[in-house]
């Protein structure tokens, strides 16, 4: 590889962009607290929408895209597809009712949904869990990508890489706050895009690979590319197909894909100008995430499979940490054969992707940590400025702990997956507490001591024995620990929900006033609160409508991903269809968006 002068230039005017984009949001960002971590709730859909998407276009997930088109053929993507159903949920029913909270961070719900003890324990506790321990594990992964990014495509150690950019992106966290944040989230974003685009481009058509229709019909590729699973072998389409679908979206806990909204997501919706804003910021990033955004990876993996069919000939090229080789480590394989200065390109778009990731996950930890932790329970009194000198301590607390993780860990999966079943069972609660009245703090208290016990379970104790020294491997396939998981979470919840003591009544009324949720779940609450003499007017939102939007915009969304998929296979007939499908899906949500907006349009 010859990183040229050319392409180091494009990297360090990258880096030079990102402080200067800091240093001018600085300006205004340490006013207060709600400037430093919601930017003064004053952003357009547009600009939230592509933070959004920036946000999950971090550098660990064109790997984990291409391990698993490597591992499990195209059809593998189902795994984070399914999140969409989540996402589509959040933008018809859910984006409204958290602008309408107007809380600082996700975490702040808790006393406004819940009463007593338990609900401050569970404020402080998801601040500490959310801002240290989840956030950290999170920065971990996209740390790792990385440390490999930086080791096969610039041939220099990994702590060097993150150094450097982690670096840059603590200052920049530091002083700019959540705008500084979401300014440099769009440059991130349209240089990734061009990037990973260009690259596509360029590696399909290497003598090598041949073009696309010699790479599709390669023998190593042609057995991969199908987008759904074998469906001849349950083996196979209920782990891949079945099981996201049908389980997975509402039972786990995910960055970026909450049941119900909540992370990053939550704190961009906060800091939109109004409801109108914050659903769609939240379109626009679904639309772009499940869309727009996975072909240009999906076909450099493919491609992998012509140039590196084997771990051991990336292996034999590039000098990297055996404990790093993955299938994962395909993807910056495949960068490395570009051509001077479109390398240089796409290596400021995967540092960009590491750094958009990152320093959301800094602000959004640090408002965790400030808002829920530092304010609500050690310096309740604390002025703003003295909440943003705290906001920005805490970000480069957990920006060298998230570092750190990145050189243990050494593969991208390994955090999917312990993500995955950490939150297995809890996310239906995310979802039916906005349309439940009886879930109360000690259901969700419950559900992630569960959660916590069944996972550390199913990750280092289920193994049988057949005498003292000879283990038996019974262990659970991933899909099968995350099924059974959620099953015996979500009936430990329910059971612990109807046995202990509900939200007390003014709570729940000053929640149904604040929110307006609809659904029949707050009929018990509306009568009492006629009883004691307070009217309370139902909400004008049509939930069997926004449920219907919700559906709709889910197949459409799907379609549009088909339809690229087919285009590029050839497939014409289906990719008509798929193409007219997405086309009807979008028409029918601008006429529903209109009519739920009283006719006005987006600001």
């Amino acid at each position: 590889m010859n990183f040229s002068s050319l392409d180091w230039g494009i990297v360090i005017a990258f880096f030079v962009i990102s402080l200067g984009i800091g240093l001018w949001a600085s300006r205004s960002s340490g006013k207060s607290a709600n400037d430093f971590f919601l930017s003064g709730r004053n952003m357009p859909w547009w600009l939230l929408g592509v933070s959004m998407v920036a946000t999950t276009f971090s550098a660990d997930t064109p790997n984990l895209v291409t391990g698993l088109v490597r591992e499990s053929g195209v059809a593998g993507n189902w795994g984070w597809w399914a999140f969409l159903v989540t996402g589509m949920l959040t933008v018809f029913v859910f984006a409204r009712l958290w602008r309408r909270s107007e809380v600082l961070t996700d975490v702040e719900f808790y006393e406004l949904r819940y009463s007593g003890k338990m609900a401050t324990f569970l404020r402080g506790f998801r601040a500490l869990y959310l801002g240290l321990i989840f956030n950290v594990l999170v920065m971990g992964s996209v740390s790792l990508a990385a440390v490999k990014f930086g080791e096969i495509m610039l041939g220099i150690p990994g702590w060097q890489i993150l150094s450097v950019a982690g670096i840059i992106t603590i200052i920049y966290s530091t002083i700019g706050g959540l705008k500084a944040v979401i300014l440099t989230d769009f440059i991130q974003f349209i240089l990734a895009m061009i990037g990973s685009i260009w690259a596509c481009i360029y590696i399909v058509n290497l003598p090598e690979i041949g073009g696309l229709s010699n790479m599709l019909a390669h023998e190593n590729v042609i057995d991969k590319i199908s987008i759904l699973p074998d469906m001849s072998d349950p083996n196979i389409w209920i782990p891949v197909l079945i099981v996201p679908l049908a389980v997975q979206w509402w039972a786990s806990y995910y960055p970026g894909s909450e049941p119900g909204g909540g992370g990053y997501i939550a704190q961009r919706m906060f800091s939109a100008k109004d409801e109108k804003n914050a659903v769609g910021a939240t379109l626009l990033y679904n639309i772009a995430h499940y869309a727009i955004r996975p072909w240009p990876w999906i076909l450099i993996a493919l491609a992998s499979l012509i140039a590196f069919p084997e771990l051991s000939d990336i292996s034999d090229v590039f000098s990297i940490s055996k404990d790093k080789i993955g299938h994962d480590i395909a993807y910056p394989a495949m960068l490395t054969k570009l051509p001077s200065g479109l390398l240089g390109l796409v290596a400021a778009s995967i540092v960009a992707a590491f750094m958009s990731t990152m320093s959301t996950q800094l602000n959004l930890g640090a408002s965790y940590m400030v808002n829920d932790f530092y304010q609500r329970f050690l310096k309740p009194d604390a002025t703003e400025k003295q909440l943003v000198a705290a906001g920005r301590v805490f970000t480069v607390l957990t920006a060298f702990l998230g570092l750190g993780l990145g050189l243990l860990l050494t593969d991208a999966s390994q955090a999917f997956n312990l993500l995955l079943l950490l939150g297995a069972g809890t996310g239906l609660i995310y979802i039916l507490r906005w349309f439940w009245w009886r879930i109360n703090a000690t259901t969700e208290v419950v559900a992630m001591i569960a959660s916590l016990i069944i996972a550390t379970y199913f990750t280092f104790c289920n193994t049988a024995y057949e005498s003292f020294s000879t283990p038996i491997d019974h262990s659970l396939e991933s899909w099968q620990t995350l099924v059974i998981g959620a099953i015996l979470t979500t009936i430990v919840w329910v059971i612990a929900t109807y046995l202990t003591t509900p939200t007390d009544d003014e709570t729940l009324i000053n929640f149904y006033k604040k929110i307006k949720p609809g659904g029949p779940g707050w009929n018990e609450v509306i009568v009492k609160a006629k009883a004691q003499g307070v009217n309370l007017d139902r909400p004008k939102e049509n939930l069997p409508l926004q449920i219907v939007s919700f559906m709709v915009g889910t197949i459409a969304v799907y379609s549009a991903l088909f339809a690229t998929g087919n285009w590029i296979y050839g497939n014409t007939t289906p990719a008509i269809i798929c193409t007219v499908l997405a086309i009807g899906g979008a028409i029918f949500l601008t006429q529903t968006l209109i009519k739920q907006n009283a006719g006005e349009e987006l600001k």
